[in-house]
């Protein structure tokens, strides 16, 4: 159940990116990790979900798109 929620929700928040497989694998696994919360709409809206919001990178910067 848990993929289908998240692909599902990472479908349309990754629907206009360019890196769209990329996209749909970290969304993924942000997804899995912050209890199937997934901003809506295509961009921006990360204060939906501060778990996905604030999860980073080996650089430190977002790792969730």
């Amino acid at each position: 159940m848990k993929l289908d929620v998240c692909g599902s929700k990472c479908a349309v928040r990754c629907s206009k990116a360019n890196a769209h497989e990329d996209c749909l694998k970290y969304c993924g696994i942000c997804c899995n990790q912050c209890n199937n919360c997934v901003p809506s709409g295509t961009f921006g809206h990360k204060d939906e979900c501060p778990c996905y919001r604030d999860l980073k990178n080996s650089k430190g910067e977002s790792k969730c798109p």
